[in-house]
């Protein structure tokens, strides 16, 4: 176990560094080709800071409002959820994360926070009303396991970056195009195979910062899946709670694309086996591979 989340750390932390190499890149070829230097990457750190500011002071809100969340904010109101996540919260060596529920029947769960002073843990009553007490406490331990290596800031961080390489790509497209040609015919006709290459780039750049954000989405959850099976120390618990919600089939009533990462499992419902490409496109690992590794840990024990 101790293997499997050392490695699924050090490859996520490979899969950021190669996405702050893209929108360098994008940024240099944006300042060559257009004749701006430095100007156009400077906007877009300003744009992603700022993005990055409500996202962390407000991200979370946002993200419970938009999931319809309701807060457990007494003991009594949910007292075998409390104390569920409480004692596993002591466990990890966190503080106790705000407790939420989302009235839906399709089994999900997700946590949300920049750090775990900050953080909040949502399931659904699906979820709640499907798997047994060892199950569940797989699935909680898997997202304290998310706030507790500070999943969920870097997934703001990837999100930021992908917005900041959309930007800039439109910023090109819409300005390159009129004044960068002027520029490439004074700079030489050598230029303007370079022209040719940066327009691809940029224009292909959002499509490559996207799915370097889900590879990201991907890696965290194997990550969190080993965690927080090291953290109840049965493995079989979080597999089995995986199998019933991936039998369930059920997406969720009101799913969003700019949260869908969030969650345990993809809240459209396609978490079956597909194909190679799709896989490429999908917030989440396949279900089938998850509970292979889980199962994996759990016959080294």
């Amino acid at each position: 176990m101790y293997k499997q989340i050392d490695s699924n750390r050090h490859k996520s932390w490979l899969l950021i560094a190669i996405f702050i190499g893209v929108l360098a890149a994008v940024g240099y070829i944006y300042g060559y080709v257009t004749d701006t230097g430095s100007s156009g990457l400077i906007f877009t750190l300003i744009i992603s800071l700022g993005m990055t500011s409500i996202s962390w002071f407000s991200g979370d809100k946002i993200v419970l409002w938009q999931s319809g969340a309701q807060e457990i904010s007494d003991r009594e109101q949910n007292r075998y959820l409390w104390n569920m996540v409480e004692n596993l919260a002591i466990t990890a060596g966190i503080p106790k994360p705000r407790i939420y529920l989302v009235n839906d029947p399709s089994p999900n769960a997700f946590a949300t926070g920049r750090d775990p002073k900050h953080a909040s843990v949502t399931v659904t009553t699906g979820i709640l009303n499907l798997l047994t007490n060892e199950e569940l406490e797989g699935v909680i331990a898997h997202e304290l396991s998310h706030v507790k290596n500070f999943d969920t800031r870097m997934m703001m961080l990837a999100a930021v970056l992908v917005g900041a390489i959309v930007l800039l790509s439109d910023i090109f497209i819409r300005g390159s195009l009129f004044g960068g040609q002027r520029r490439s015919n004074d700079r030489g006709s050598g230029n303007g195979i370079f022209m040719i290459v940066g327009i691809i780039l940029l224009v292909l750049s959002p499509l490559i910062g996207q799915l370097i954000q889900l590879a990201v989405s991907r890696r965290r959850e194997f990550l969190a899946d080993a965690d927080g099976a090291l953290l109840t120390r049965y493995p079989e618990g979080l597999a089995r709670a995986l199998a019933k919600i991936r039998d369930a089939h059920q997406p969720m009533t009101r799913p969003s694309r700019a949260t869908a990462h969030l969650w345990i499992a993809n809240p459209f419902g396609d978490g079956r086996i597909r194909s190679h490409i799709a896989t490429l496109f999908s917030t989440h690992p396949p279900i089938e591979e998850r509970i292979k590794q889980l199962r994996l840990m759990e016959s080294a024990k």
